[in-house]
């Protein structure tokens, strides 16, 4: 409904394309009922297996597409108008992915990245627990290394894909005495399946599945390690210990860009929706319309789904040009996520008692977006982030 902002190629247009055909053709049929019975999509996950976007992000040479953030941005926000569970059942698995991308040896690369970009090992980011959310550093999930493998024991929680998925990226304790504390923290690769026989593997399983208000049909759930053992030189992500507390919130720059395109999503489709339907409904012989209190509303609505939108690209665009986008990626997911709160509660109230309906789109709306002033860092944290990198990028 807003403007929007140009692709940056014509072949990143084309695969913008097929997605667009792909949602009105068999996303758009069935995606309320899913939602509604909180179910597993397995056939629009194969779907997005062939459409390539579990490698999207993926370099080519190991089979991904390649895409840059700023066409990522604009396919999950497309995905995310029509059902935003969809783009969360990928995106956990990419930041997974990109820690191997950015982080792995040469040998980690080679092995995990083609199986993770065809899909053939789906997974997750396993960072929270039940005692560490936002401050990672406070994890207790343990890895000592035993010659060749490193052994695991702990928890995580409120994991995408821990019960679909096959495989994680893992943040556990190698030092636990270790000052600062980051230093004490590394990244794993977990599977849960043995990568080239499929057998499930011991030490690990999951916990129950996590209901929630909205973002249904994803699965979202615990991972529990036992004595599990994994291989030191696949698993530990570039070989070293105490890098992995960098490696999470590296990841978690894409995943706010994420975040915040998941908002842009649902505020346009807040704003589509309240601006047909304030053409349709009438009172006091007019459109609502035509009234100034909704006019007043359409207007708000409009200002914020563009600031929203432009947020993103600036943060797209500074993440493809490289280094460190905490100041862009923390605006984009903080104005745009309360931008989709705000969307969708005004859209609601346009639409009156249609508004509080389950037949229509707006109350899944509703139950989602505030997901999004949550994960991947709150937006208390992110007006914290934000202050600092302004003053770190402006000393006196």
């Amino acid at each position: 409904m807003s403007a929007v902002t140009p692709v940056p190629d014509s072949d990143d247009a084309a695969i913008l394309g097929a997605i667009d055909k792909w949602i009105e053709k068999k996303v758009r049929p069935v995606a309320m009922d899913l939602e509604h019975a909180d179910a597993w999509p397995a056939d629009l996950v194969d779907d997005m297996i062939e459409l390539g976007l579990f490698g999207a992000l993926v370099a080519p040479e190991y089979g991904g597409l390649g895409l840059s953030a700023q066409t990522y941005a604009h396919i999950v926000a497309r995905i995310s108008e029509e059902w935003m569970s969809l783009t969360g059942i990928f995106n956990s698995h990419l930041m997974m992915a990109l820690v191997v991308q950015k982080f792995g040896t040469d040998t980690q690369k080679e092995y995990w990245l083609p199986r993770f970009a065809s899909a053939e090992m789906r997974g997750a980011l396993a960072l929270t627990e039940p005692d560490a959310g936002t401050d990672l550093q406070a994890i207790r999930t343990t890895a000592v290394r035993k010659g060749d493998v490193y052994v695991v024991n702990g928890a995580k929680t409120w994991i995408s894909n821990a019960i679909q998925g096959q495989v994680c990226a893992l943040l556990v304790k190698t030092d636990l005495n270790a000052q600062p504390r980051h230093k004490g923290i590394s990244m794993l690769i977990a599977p849960k399946v043995d990568p080239e026989t499929r057998e499930p593997l011991k030490g690990v399983r999951n916990g129950k599945k996590l209901e929630k208000l909205g973002y249904n049909g994803i699965d979202s759930g615990e991972f529990i390690f036992e004595d599990y053992e994994c291989s030191a030189d696949l698993c530990l992500v570039g070989g070293e210990e105490g890098r992995g507390f960098l490696m999470a919130t590296g990841g978690l720059e894409i995943g706010r860009i994420n975040v915040a395109a998941r908002g842009v999503g649902i505020a346009r489709r807040a704003l589509s929706e309240s601006v047909n339907y304030a053409q349709i409904r009438q009172t006091m012989g007019k459109p609502i319309a035509e009234h100034q209190a909704i006019q007043l509303k359409l207007a708000e609505m409009a200002v914020q789904a563009r600031a929203a939108e432009l947020l993103v690209a600036d943060a797209a665009r500074a993440y493809d040009a490289g280094g460190r986008v905490d100041l862009e990626a923390g605006m984009a997911k903080f104005f745009a996520s309360e931008a989709a709160l705000s969307l969708a509660t005004e859209a609601l109230r346009i639409h009156g008692a249609y508004g509080y309906s389950k037949e229509l789109v707006l109350e899944r709306l509703y139950r989602d977006a505030p997901l999004l002033c949550i994960g991947e860092g709150t937006n208390e944290m992110q007006r914290l982030i934000i202050a600092r990198q302004l003053v770190a990028r402006n000393p006196a």
